[in-house]
């Protein structure tokens, strides 16, 4: 979300201003939200507004309406660099608002869209910040449920920002399940929550989940971004969620040559099927991954060693012998041609 500041405009789409924000721009829109730049007169500074379409039904509204809600409380609970702050929520007239921290840059996604590559370094060194932030949330009971690409926003330093805790599970969550008779959107198709590319097995088969889904969710995350690829596709979401709870997924050092046998390890183990068998914690993962940063740093930087300085000068002694061998050579000739005088 990136863009320079404009004189204050206003037309049928565009508000003069939200609570107390001044509205300069739209930044963006979606099926079911917009967002703005906005400027804050109390503090003097640019924030970001999210809020709802106009035109949305009763039951999205209603809907989305608590996941706002929802959001506000799940991330107004955290305080970490790599997740979005949330300065303020509120309304105008019957229009939810929520202020949010403005970054420059852009979403993960749409560098993947673009074709943008990562090196493994980077999405090591995105990863291990994402973990981390992830293990901040649910050490205070905060489980994301939806961490994708989309979900994930790159300032321009290229330091990662978890966005969108709509859907995350927190203790004082409203409800997430649409009163009786209502029709059911989108999102809650068959119970589920989420994305199903990055959904965990358990997320998928809509059983109860745990901060393990999140890391599974961050390692489908990074094997994308490792190999260009998602783990699993599929023409439909059926056959895509059946894929997630039965098939084996494929290392992603076997898509992507160029991937690190350690780090593709570290992003199998985040994704087993089994829960028991991923790591346990954020915090574990955000360590595996520092301590394959900081070995494949050190091995970038680090001088020959004395046997490797020994084999480079034995590749090149044969080169330099020949002209050694000339010179001796010639000065044999010299001395010879000079011979008889010295006799005399």
């Amino acid at each position: 979300m990136s863009a320079s500041p404009h004189r204050i405009t206003s037309s049928n789409d565009l508000p003069v201003r939200l609570g107390r924000f001044i509205i300069r721009e739209e930044l963006g829109r979606g099926s079911l939200g917009i967002v703005y730049l906005a400027h804050d007169p109390v503090i003097d500074r640019l924030v970001a507004i999210k809020t709802l379409r106009p035109r949305l039904g009763h039951t999205e509204r209603q809907l989305y309406e608590e996941q706002f809600i929802n959001e506000a409380r799940a991330a107004g609970q955290l305080s970490h660099a790599n997740i979005v702050v949330i300065h303020d929520i509120g309304s105008e007239g019957s229009t939810p608002f929520m202020a949010m921290e403005y970054l420059h840059g852009r979403e993960i996604s749409k560098m993947l869209e673009d074709g943008e590559r990562f090196t493994p370094d980077d999405v090591a060194s995105i990863g291990w910040k994402i973990a981390d932030a992830l293990d901040h949330a649910h050490q205070h009971g905060v489980v994301h449920r939806d961490v994708k690409p989309a979900n994930i926003f790159l300032v321009d330093d290229h330091q990662p920002k978890i966005m969108d805790f709509g859907i995350a599970r927190i203790p004082n969550r409203l409800s997430e399940t649409p009163a009786k008779g209502e029709a059911t959107p989108t999102l809650f198709h068959d119970n589920l929550l989420g994305t199903p590319h990055y959904m965990s097995p358990e997320q998928a088969n809509g059983q109860a989940v745990d901060p393990r889904t999140d890391i599974y969710s961050l390692g489908a995350v990074m094997f994308e971004m490792l190999t260009g690829h998602k783990p699993f596709e599929a023409s439909d979401t059926e056959k895509l969620l059946q894929q997630i709870t039965s098939r084996r997924m494929l290392a992603p050092h076997k898509l992507a040559s160029d991937v690190p046998l350690a780090l593709s390890r570290i992003v199998s183990k985040a994704m087993h099927r089994d829960p028991e068998k991923r790591y346990q914690r954020a915090a574990e993962m955000a360590l595996d991954i520092k301590r394959h940063l900081t070995l494949a740093r050190r091995e970038q930087r680090r001088l020959p060693t004395d046997e490797e300085t020994s084999a480079i000068v034995e590749t090149r002694r044969p080169a330099l012998l020949w002209p050694l061998i000339g010179l001796a050579c010639a000065a044999a000739m010299i001395v010879y041609a000079r011979w008889p005088m010295l006799g005399r």
